[in-house]
């Protein structure tokens, strides 16, 4: 694996990225640290690194909710890591810019390592992964399932800088060929008042559709609608203590 780096194009993509703090990203930010809350709630997490942090909107709402004592991040991007430092959140001790996958601590360093938001952006999902389980105990996993009927047949890079699409199936089986074991998964909708944001009033109508969609048949939910799913996993030898029900 050496040698691997992020390209120029996508390092070129992020590098001013991210230009303060974003409404949407905050806004966004309440419901992503809600499931790092929930799914760890019952495992270790006084020491974390947040990996690909971005402008630190989940940082900052973990600090409010005081879960962690001590959270670090690191980034690729110039912007992000100077939007961290900005915002002065308290318990962030530090931002670390690094290379996209080596990541510049010693092993077993941090209680839980989280990847929010952050592989899908990624050409080499297992290398982070591998790399997260190595600094931490446990790894909290979230992406954008966007592996649906919708998904487009060919493959163009835009804003949100996606290259890979995940189904709750695809990115379970990721993890798990990273000789991880699984401990929790779910699958949430983002909130109510993110689609308000977005879209208006229309946009309560669609979370309730998806709500509904999910409520009904979470199998035929994800196929038509792009939800989110978070895990949590540990070394596949560790004897850890299972968070929730599988």
């Amino acid at each position: 694996m050496s040698g691997i780096a992020v390209s120029a194009k996508l390092k070129e993509h992020y590098d001013s990225y991210y230009q303060g703090e974003s409404p949407w990203r905050t806004l966004g930010a309440l419901a992503k640290a809600d499931n790092i809350v929930t799914s760890c709630a019952s495992i270790p997490h006084k020491k974390i690194l947040d990996i690909g942090c971005g402008e630190g909107a989940v940082l900052k709402r973990l600090s409010d909710l005081n879960f962690g004592e001590d959270l670090h991040s690191v980034e690729i991007s110039q912007s992000a890591a100077a939007a961290v430092l900005q915002r002065d959140i308290p318990r962030v001790k530090e931002c670390r810019l690094f290379d996209g996958y080596s990541i510049p601590y010693e092993s077993g360093q941090f209680d839980l390592a989280i990847l929010s938001h952050v592989l899908e952006h990624v050409e080499y999902p297992r290398k982070l992964i591998f790399e997260a389980s190595r600094v931490a105990d446990y790894v909290f996993v979230e992406v954008p399932m966007e592996h649906t009927l919708a998904l487009k047949r060919d493959f163009v890079l835009d804003f949100t800088g996606h290259i890979n699409f995940y189904s709750p199936k695809t990115i379970r089986r990721l993890i798990q060929t990273c000789d991880l074991r699984v401990l929790s998964q779910s699958v949430t909708n983002p909130s109510r008042a993110l689609y308000s944001f977005q879209y208006g009033n229309r946009g309560i109508f669609k979370y309730l559709a998806k709500q509904f969609a999910l409520a009904t048949s979470e199998a035929v939910a994800c196929a038509l609608f792009t939800y989110h799913c978070s895990i949590v996993c540990t070394k596949a030898w560790t004897n850890a203590r299972t968070c929730h029900k599988i």
